[in-house]
């Protein structure tokens, strides 16, 4: 049995995780034969043709406005500076604008390559940079394809206070620029006194 791999070696081989080799297995995507305990075993001539398959890592980045784009440009340097030290193929999507919209272009896409089985890793410098709301739900994505999830920094130490201020400001200046106008003063007021509350809550 020495000239075959293990489940672990053939993961290695293909540059993707056990649990993606075995679903692959599951679906005749590869061919295995079995020891005699019920153990995988893999031919390597027989993995070599799906060495590229399902190898993508995807660094997501996002901010909610065109103020921050200096921050947009901090995320994609930190992600490209993890990613190409961990020794991964990545491709950088981005986004501008509110973490409560579900339809933006580059959250689009990032779903269709989770869902057409093309993305084996994202990777993200904190889970709010997904969306503000609904994270979960890309996640549970993640995990029916079989795609890790890397947050970079986990925040442990913010307060329930901390965590909830910004949420709280995103929502409310949504609902007012929509029952204002973005560009209106009231709505302006509305934000400016947000942020003074959310300063106090830090």
């Amino acid at each position: 049995m020495s000239n075959l791999l293990t489940v672990s070696e053939a993961a290695k081989l293909l540059g993707v995780s056990t649990k993606t080799i075995r679903r692959w297995d599951t679906e005749g995507r590869i061919k295995s034969i079995r020891t005699e305990g019920g153990h995988r075993r893999f031919i390597i001539t027989d993995l070599i043709g799906n060495k590229q398959d399902n190898s993508l890592t995807v660094a997501y980045a996002r901010v909610s406005s065109h103020e921050q784009k200096d921050d947009l440009e901090r995320q994609k340097i930190v992600l490209q500076a993890y990613c190409a030290k961990q020794g991964w193929s990545f491709e950088v999507i981005s986004d501008l604008g509110s973490g409560l919209n579900y339809r933006k272009k580059g959250l689009i896409k990032l779903i269709k390559l989770i869902c057409s089985d093309q993305v084996e890793r994202l990777v993200l410098t904190h889970k709010d940079r997904l969306l503000r709301f609904g994270s979960d739900l890309i996640f549970t994505l993640c995990e029916i394809f079989a795609t890790e999830v890397v947050i970079i920094n986990r925040s442990e130490g913010s307060t329930f206070e901390e965590v909830l201020a910004p949420d709280v400001i995103e929502i409310i200046t949504a609902f007012s620029a929509r029952l204002y106008g973005s560009r209106n003063s009231k709505n302006k007021q509305i934000v400016k006194q947000l942020k003074e509350i959310a300063d106090q809550l830090k």
